[in-house]
């Protein structure tokens, strides 16, 4: 690696020091010799060149750093957690599975030896190029549209992923949902207003049937995950949290957190919310059985995000407003 300036040194979210975390969480002196890690690696696994390593960034056991080399900017991400580890290796053929089929993604880029993901020195990593974009601001309309409507294309083609049975992760329980939203109501929404959960309790016993599909989903969609170029969306990032879930609890879930990227998260605005479930529509209509229970399940997962004790950021009335919204 042809060495300019030490990379800078960030934490995605935490405020947890960054010099100190690369060492006690990444097992790295200081930032040049993650660097020198990484440039290696790059050489011997991918046949990669580095001539730089700009910046590195890390949450939780994961750090990706952004290379330069000669044909053009690379990311490295890679894991600590050995847990973790087949679940990556996974997502990295679901995302370039859905490269192959024209969706924005973040595809790998192979190693040498055709490997998606490659473990080595105790480390999951994985390469791929840098995407130009900006993070999808909730201010625009037409952004907000079209994140809609690519929800709606992803999950047609998550559908028909062959091999999402692969996918290791947390199983979300199959109950039907009036079992799920209630056992919630039972169990983890003591702090809420009475008159919230007496609300959601009512909607939940005069909903209708619950004929929902269940698929492989994203189950991240929101700003801090898709970058958007000229009015395009450029890609969707980060599948670290896809499982089997309803399409609409996913739907609901990305109108409810839309605009939240790493700090001070706050809810969409109704208008925000509206726009991208017209722009989900306009590939995708709701079913009957979504459109019937597209109130309830907006209202859940908005409920979800309310703090207990104070709710400066107005989780619950945006939740509340969701209803008819």
């Amino acid at each position: 690696m042809v060495e300019s300036q030490a990379p800078v040194l960030e934490m995605l979210w935490e405020a947890d020091d960054p010099r100190r975390t690369l060492g006690e969480r990444f097992g790295f002196s200081d930032g040049p010799a993650a660097g020198r890690w990484v440039a290696d690696t790059l050489d011997k696994r991918w046949g990669v060149r580095v001539d730089s390593c700009e910046r590195i960034v890390m949450s939780g056991g994961n750090a990706l750093a952004w290379v330069g080399t000669p044909s053009g900017r690379l990311l490295a991400k890679w894991s600590v957690v050995p847990g973790r580890f087949p679940r990556l290796a996974e997502t990295a053929r679901l995302t370039s599975w859905l490269h192959g089929r024209g969706l924005p993604v973040s595809a790998p880029v192979p190693a040498c030896d055709g490997r998606l993901q490659v473990e080595v020195d105790q480390v999951s990593i994985g390469v791929q190029r840098e995407i130009v974009g900006d993070l999808l601001d909730t201010a625009d309309p037409a952004q907000v549209r079209a994140a809609g409507a690519l929800l709606a294309r992803l999950q047609d083609a998550m559908a028909a992923y062959p091999d999402a049975d692969r996918m290791p992760g947390p199983a979300v329980p199959f109950e039907p949902l009036t079992v799920r939203i209630t056992d919630w109501l039972d169990s983890g929404a003591g702090h809420l207003p009475v008159a919230a959960r007496d609300t959601l309790r009512r909607l939940v016993a005069d909903a209708p049937p619950d004929r929902l599909a269940r698929q492989l989903v994203h189950l991240d969609i929101r700003s801090a995950n898709i970058l958007c170029h000229h009015g395009q969306i450029a890609a969707v990032l980060d599948f670290e949290e896809v499982r089997q879930e309803h399409r609409l609890v996913e739907l609901a879930r990305a109108a409810v957190l839309l605009g939240t990227r790493y700090h001070n998260w706050k809810p969409a605005t109704p208008d925000v919310r509206a726009e991208f479930l017209a722009g989900y529509a306009s590939e995708r209509p709701l079913t009957p059985a979504e459109a019937g229970w597209l109130d309830i399940v907006l209202l859940w997962q908005g409920l979800a995000m309310v703090p207990a004790g104070d709710d400066p950021a107005g989780w619950g009335a945006a939740a509340l407003g969701s209803i008819g919204g």
